[in-house]
């Protein structure tokens, strides 16, 4: 005999009732949370910086220039700059290329610098608009070669110990000129930037996206520059990812960086940090990717998920030293 009369069935019927009053009393509670911070930053601009590791298949562009596309429909404008390193190091591998990575910021040469180009423009920047589309994001791709956006000229010999250094095509930025991204964003576009620029006789350069971010955060003004990354945040013991750090000033960063605690890949996001946050941008945040829906967490919650970085603990509102 069937259930359907029955009071299996009731049961059932009661419990999925129920889970669907929960999702929507809980979908309303977000609403609700999200909508102070939604009337702070309308018509703010947020800069967000992307590594290639967000970009190495189509499902996780997708689900990372979702949150941009909601970011931009809230009224938020929003700028995006991408790397490229993983993908490079692939493609290099494959053209029996050397990668040599110092400090976090990678050597290039004339083949490497080939390969970034390939990468950076041909490859990321196009696949990354393909998906803006596919979701119905107004956006354009350039590069800081475009209309003049970053000037850069090409980074001198650097001393490391007894040894010197010496970047190949790595750029050093001169000066960043916003007014072609403020067109953008004043015809409610989301520029897609990728980090290659030029010096003034026209040689191309590479520039570390995380230095791009942070020039073009500083010379927009930006309320926000998020640094969407592999790592959690700051970790106090970059082995325990249980050691995330909430909330962080200069003082103390500059601290951990003098006591080894940063290294590797963290040490050029530690610069960019610095440089934003001098140049006037107060908030800066560290977040993982990998985390679902990571960037709208971090923004529209006062819990956030990653590590925020600010000139003066003095200066977090007591709501943000609670999280």
């Amino acid at each position: 005999m069937g259930t359907n009369g029955g009071p299996l069935s009731h049961v059932i019927r009661s419990l999925m009732m129920m889970n669907v009053a929960k999702e929507r009393m809980t979908m309303i509670s977000a609403l609700k949370h999200a909508v102070p911070y939604i009337k702070l930053y309308k018509k703010k601009t947020f800069v967000i910086k992307a590594g290639g590791e967000v970009f190495t298949n189509k499902e996780s562009t997708l689900r990372f220039m979702e949150q941009i596309g909601i970011l931009q429909n809230l009224g938020i404008k929003t700028v995006v700059i991408h790397g490229g390193g993983p993908q490079s190091t692939a493609l290099e591998k494959a053209l029996g290329l050397s990668t040599k990575i110092v400090d976090g910021r990678r050597v290039t040469d004339a083949d490497s610098l080939a390969v970034s180009i390939m990468v950076l423009n041909g490859q990321i920047n196009t696949q990354i608009l393909a998906c803006c589309r596919d979701l119905g994001i107004h956006a354009v791709g350039i590069s800081g070669v475009d209309c003049g956006l970053i000037k850069a000229h090409k980074r001198p010999l650097v001393k490391k110990g007894a040894e010197s250094i010496d970047f190949g095509f790595v750029g050093d930025i001169d000066s960043v000129d916003v007014s072609v991204i403020n067109k953008q964003l004043d015809s409610d576009l989301v520029p897609i930037i990728s980090p290659l620029s030029s010096d003034e006789h026209g040689t191309l350069l590479n520039i570390n996206a995380d230095t791009v971010a942070a020039a073009i955060a500083s010379q927009l003004g930006a309320e926000k520059l998020i640094l969407a990354t592999g790592a959690p945040g700051i970790l106090e013991d970059v082995k325990d990812p249980s050691s995330l750090i909430s909330y962080i000033d200069l003082e103390q960063l500059n601290q951990m960086k003098v006591t080894g605690k940063l290294m590797d890949g963290m040490l050029p996001k530690v610069a960019a940090i610095e440089s934003a946050i001098k140049a006037g941008v107060n908030r800066v945040h560290i977040i993982s990717h990998e985390l679902p829906d990571s960037i709208l967490l971090e923004i529209f919650t006062n819990e956030g998920t990653g590590t925020l970085v600010v000139k003066d603990i003095e200066s977090l509102t007591k709501e943000e030293q609670k999280a």
